[in-house]
């Protein structure tokens, strides 16, 4: 078995840097997930260094196999997105052959944390976003993309066109020119 701090931290035998456990972060509050900035790139490690996060892991090629390959794995990534998708206001919805993203019951409370121009949660969906893609979650990247494009489509210019060519870049959607 393959093993790194990433891995150790995704399997339960290890921690982040700050000695916290991924099950401590899965049980945070909306506050914690706020004004935390050093977890997500824990909870969504990508294959290069983050500019942000000097302790944050950085995916190796084992990393990825690992993670893509063990189910137990993507489960926990697939919790970490969970957590994620309540803070953020959304959730899962269907199921069987036609799940889908969408906002929850909570979403206009929960939408005015972020869901506003410049915001920093802007930063993170896009982290979100490229580390279920790279991870074997593809389906649950592009299905979190299609939620985020229509709330982007009726919030009023909060989410620019930048921000959703990052997105649909994450993802490997093709944006359409920011030309206009």
């Amino acid at each position: 078995m393959t093993s790194s701090a990433l891995l150790a931290f995704y399997r339960g035998t290890g921690t982040d840097h700050a000695g916290r456990r991924l099950e401590d972060m899965l049980a945070w509050g909306a506050e914690e997930l706020e004004n935390v900035h050093d977890y997500i790139q824990w909870l969504f490690p990508l294959a290069e260094p983050s500019a942000y996060n000097p302790w944050a892991p950085t995916l190796s090629a084992e990393d990825i196999a690992a993670l893509r390959a063990e189910p137990g794995l993507r489960a926990r990534l697939r919790e970490a997105m969970q957590v994620m998708l309540a803070f953020y206001g959304l959730s899962c919805q269907g199921g069987g052959n036609t799940p889908s993203i969408a906002p929850a019951k909570e979403f206009s409370e929960r939408g005015r944390h972020w869901l506003t121009a410049h915001n920093h949660n802007h930063l993170r969906l896009t982290r979100i976003l490229k580390s279920l893609a790279l991870l074997g979650l593809a389906s649950d990247a592009r299905m979190l993309l299609d939620c985020l494009e229509r709330i982007a489509a009726t919030a009023n210019g909060t989410v620019s066109p930048l921000t959703l060519d990052y997105w649909r870049r994450a993802v490997g959607a093709n944006p359409p020119s920011l030309a206009a």
